[in-house]
């Protein structure tokens, strides 16, 4: 999506300003995912400038279908957390794969003269600035931006949507769920709107008070060069002309008490581990799916922590660490074909992609898998000679003995004698040149050994 024409390598569009530009750097929005509310009808956006959003969607769109079920995406809770940072509204949103896709919508920000026209026409009516406190963005605000040459609400050509899932459509259903979950949080806090337009809440309520103040205080024929630092009258001896407002009490005092309130008990855990926040694409910046790989890990084994206890986050060796990233991470999948993030783990940790994917097969079978795999040993007398016995009274082919292993007179079927006194079913599969065979751990393993036989030649 970047080097598009018209659009910088932060994602803001050429030929406006940049996110941090002016007196106050504007700063991002993250909008927690909307309940869904399927079978619902109705319109998106309850205010007027909520509708304006919806209408240019509407108006830009050549596909009403994608509209349609980009309506029933939003309503049925496929949009993610959304973020909104200047010029650019980004979400992951759910479709037909597991991996929610990457959605972003596009505005062009304010340049610096539109911004200074913008709050000069803010400042020019108290009811303007009542109204922007008040979470309330009036016909008469948005008008007299406009006649200042400065456009809030959408203009021709936006919103720009962009997705990464193979629809060429604009917008793909995706994008369009995107839009319409946009037009409830603007209904709820027109400052989306003007954080998208590169203006954010605080810098913009600051900005309006210093001018306010400057104002009022040249009405009333105050010096506002003259601040005389005495703590009375009109100054702050800063030489803005800011009325004086007497100190508060240091927090350090307020909280001086050796009293403290019961600490609350601790939360729940969640019922599931979060999903990372879709990350920005920026020049010179680690690959957003390298982070969000190792941000969807994280929190996995911070989840489980909570929920099994700290082992979860025993420190392991880089290339035991990366077997536990290929056996439990989400994204990751190889055994016959491996995808690309899989590949890189197994260069990465001194793997072969195969022997990777072998060993992440080891590890989903228990604590003892990998041993399992890696090591062969000479169990003592007892559980392990008591296994072919076993085996015979419930009627299964002899098994030869080698080691830990038992292995079948076909050379396909092995059992593996684990430390832990378990049984680790595998099977062997020819390689891809034809040339060997190699084992692989096939299945959990079992104190009993029948059972694992019979779960190996079942499956």
């Amino acid at each position: 999506m970047n080097g598009r024409p018209g659009i910088r390598a932060d994602g803001s569009p050429a030929g406006g300003a940049a996110a941090g530009s002016g007196p106050a750097s504007a700063r991002a929005r993250s909008l927690p995912p909307a309940p869904p509310r399927p079978g619902a009808r109705g319109p998106f956006a309850e205010s007027w400038w909520g509708n304006a959003w919806v209408r240019a969607l509407e108006d830009s769109s050549l596909d009403a279908g994608r509209l349609s079920r980009g309506r029933t995406y939003a309503r049925g809770g496929h949009v993610g957390t959304i973020t909104v940072t200047p010029g650019r509204i980004s979400a992951p949103v759910s479709g037909s794969r597991p991996r929610p896709y990457r959605t972003v919508i596009r505005m062009r920000v304010l340049t610096e003269r539109e911004r200074e026209a913008f709050l000069d026409a803010v400042c020019a009516q108290p009811a303007h600035i009542a109204a922007l406190l008040d979470k309330d963005m009036p016909h008469a605000l948005v008008d007299a931006a406009a006649a200042a040459g400065v456009r809030l609400l959408p203009g021709p050509g936006e919103p720009d949507p962009a997705c990464s899932c193979p629809d060429s459509g604009r917008p793909c259903k995706h994008a369009a769920a995107l839009c319409y979950q946009t037009a409830r949080f603007l209904d709820a806090d027109p400052f989306v709107l003007l954080l998208l337009r590169g203006q954010d809440e605080e810098g913009l309520i600051d900005e309006l008070a210093r001018r306010n103040a400057k104002l009022s205080a040249q009405g009333a024929g105050t010096d506002t060069h003259a601040g005389t630092g005495s703590g009375t009258g009109t100054g702050t001896g800063t030489g803005e002309g800011i009325p004086y407002s007497p100190p508060g009490i240091p927090a350090r005092d307020a909280l001086a008490t050796s009293v403290r309130p019961p600490l609350p008990p601790p939360l729940e855990p969640p019922a599931a581990p979060g999903e990372p926040p879709l990350l920005p694409e920026l020049p010179g910046a680690p690959d957003p799916a390298a982070l969000t790989f190792l941000a969807t890990g994280a929190a996995r084994r911070a989840h489980a922590a909570l929920t099994t206890g700290p082992a979860a986050l025993e420190r392991l060796p880089p290339p035991h660490d990366a077997v536990r990233l290929a056996a439990t991470h989400p994204q990751l999948t190889g055994r016959g074909t491996f995808s690309d993030l899989f590949a890189r783990l197994a260069r990465g940790s001194g793997h072969t992609a195969q022997g990777l994917a072998r060993a992440a097969a080891a590890w989903r079978q228990g604590d003892e898998g990998l041993s399992v795999l890696e090591t062969v040993w000479d169990p003592p007398a007892g559980g392990f000679d008591r296994a072919r016995g076993a085996l015979a009274a419930a009627g299964l082919p002899r098994m030869t003995i080698r080691h830990n292993r038992l292995t079948d007179a076909t050379g396909t079927l092995q059992l593996r004698y684990g430390r832990d006194g378990r049984w680790y079913p595998y099977r062997s599969e020819r390689t891809g040149d034809g040339q060997r065979q190699e084992w692989w751990p096939e299945g959990p393993a079992d104190s009993d050994p029948v059972a694992a036989l019979n779960a190996l030649t079942e499956g």
